[in-house]
């Protein structure tokens, strides 16, 4: 018998952050808690730290999003971060852009129970839009190092669009080995933010598709 884990509560911070939202990430959150290990979305031992590792890092990316437009969520899975977002921003159109299929019908449940009109689901690779569509903002968390990220991702962007990348420690290594793919592909004016969220700062990558 696996030992019980006690999930983290949301401090006064993270319901500050989530603000008239909170309410929307609360059931997200207890559906993750409910089915998500099931669905082999989350692993039981991310469950403690559901609301600092994974639902505030999300957050972190809304103030790097556009005033309006069309935002695509790349490798969606369990709806980091674009689930989060969406819901923070109801104001601009998401895509989440997931292959696996499971993962699709996880996120249409998530989406019809947290009523996200602002959401359309992807079923399919990002490269399978490729020259197809193109979106303000391409969003990704934890989905490839910088340099498989930039490739599937930059032709999704709009000139002068942008891609913001939830990263780790390992940033700064990421970025060096792919300094001259994101030359090739026209992704300009990188900048590493460290954005202070309830629980732990959250780095996220910025970079610029040339107009």
């Amino acid at each position: 018998m696996s030992e019980e884990l006690t999930v983290d509560v949301p401090t006064e911070g993270m319901r500050e952050l989530f603000g008239p939202h909170f309410g929307q990430i609360e059931h997200f959150a207890q559906m993750l808690i409910d089915e998500g290990e099931l669905r082999g979305l989350i692993g039981p031992r991310e469950l403690p730290r559901l609301w600092g590792r994974h639902l505030v890092n999300s957050a972190a990316i809304v103030p790097f999003l556009p005033s309006r437009g069309t935002v695509a969520d790349v490798g969606s899975g369990a709806g980091f971060p674009g689930i989060v977002a969406a819901a923070m921003r109801p104001d601009l159109e998401f895509h989440l852009i997931e292959p696996m299929e499971r993962r699709i019908n996880w996120l249409e449940l998530v989406v019809a129970e947290l009523g996200l009109d602002n959401v359309q689901l992807r079923h399919m690779r990002a490269e399978e839009l490729h020259k197809r569509e193109s979106f303000d903002v391409v969003t990704a968390r934890a989905v490839a190092a910088m340099d498989k990220l930039a490739r599937f991702t930059a032709p999704l962007i709009v000139r002068g669009g942008q891609l913001v990348a939830l990263k780790g420690q390992s940033v700064e290594d990421e970025l060096e080995k792919a300094k001259y793919v994101l030359k090739k592909l026209h992704l300009v004016d990188v900048s590493v933010n460290e954005v202070e969220v309830p629980d732990a700062p959250a780095t996220i990558v910025v970079t610029a598709k040339k107009a």
